[in-house]
């Protein structure tokens, strides 16, 4: 790169911060979108992002879409744009009516069974995500989510922090849609080559009777940036998650930002699916 296009690059980004509208406290781990441009951003812990301008149309839309927030469009013009203050409204979610459950309770685990992962790696990029659909097989009643668990691998960066995500299996082709888990659920996991528990009982998250998609999204800790525009200066960390080859069919999909979701298609040799080693603990109600 020439230092005339470099300073060119400098003078033509985009940087701000997202906050509530309400609070104006930061919102962190927002995924930012060009919708022409195709690039995209995360905001950091503080809430504060930065990707390259315009460089294939002189305005395009930026698109803001995060956890608990309505998204958002904000038209932006070539040229230097910074120091964006971004507001996020609330989203008002329903709550549902409150049912006590008749019968006993028990657990019940969904979702991948085995302790021995397969060979490969999953990983992704800050703010992409890798749902796997824990299917209600044997069409049991359910009540609530107990747990969710993740079969982190040994390598990579295990202790970086990474934020569940559950959903509902409403979008299109029955991909991830609405949130179930409605709270900024960030944890790190003590170490790697092993499962990886959460609690889910403080959220009160009832199990709807077909499954539901747990996720991990990675995110980035701290003060540090990503944006899809620099990728060359951005070194890869975080978790990398095992495969399981446990079903004959598809139970994973990828979510990108700007992109959307797609479902993983990846087979072995003897016809097993490629999925992400992931399971759930729910009440069983009898």
């Amino acid at each position: 790169m020439s230092l005339v296009s470099g300073v060119r690059a400098q003078e033509n980004r985009i940087t701000g911060r997202v906050v509530d509208a309400q609070t104006k406290d930061p919102v962190p781990f927002a995924s930012i979108a060009l919708r022409e441009e195709g690039t995209g951003a995360l905001t950091n812990e503080y809430g504060y992002f930065q990707l390259a301008g315009l460089e294939k149309s002189n305005q395009d839309s930026l698109f803001v879409i995060t956890l608990g927030y309505e998204r958002r469009a904000i038209l932006i013009k070539r040229g230097a744009t910074e120091d964006l203050i971004i507001e996020l409204k609330k989203r008002v979610i329903a709550l549902a009516d409150v049912k006590v459950q008749a019968g006993k309770v028990k657990n019940l685990v969904l979702g991948a069974k085995s302790n021995t992962p397969g060979e490969g790696m999953i990983q992704g990029l800050p703010g992409s995500q890798y749902a796997f659909f824990v299917k209600n097989d044997k069409q049991k009643k359910l009540g609530n989510v107990r747990t969710v668990s993740f079969y982190i691998g040994e390598n990579g960066f295990p202790r970086e922090p990474f934020r569940v995500r559950i959903y509902k299996a409403d979008g299109n082709y029955n991909a991830p849609n609405t949130d179930l888990l409605t709270e900024n659920v960030v944890v790190s996991a003590p170490g790697g080559g092993q499962w990886y528990t959460i609690d889910m009982l403080p959220y009160n998250i009832i199990a709807p009777e077909e499954g539901f998609f747990v996720a991990m999204e990675w995110i980035v800790g701290g003060d540090k940036f990503y944006t899809t525009n620099f990728m060359d200066n951005y070194t890869p960390y975080g978790q990398i998650m095992r495969p399981t080859f446990e079903f004959k069919e598809s139970r994973t999909w990828s979510y990108t930002i700007g992109k959307g979701w797609n479902l993983l298609t990846l087979a072995n040799g003897s016809g097993r699916r490629y999925n992400a080693m992931i399971k759930a603990e729910v009440d069983m109600i009898k």
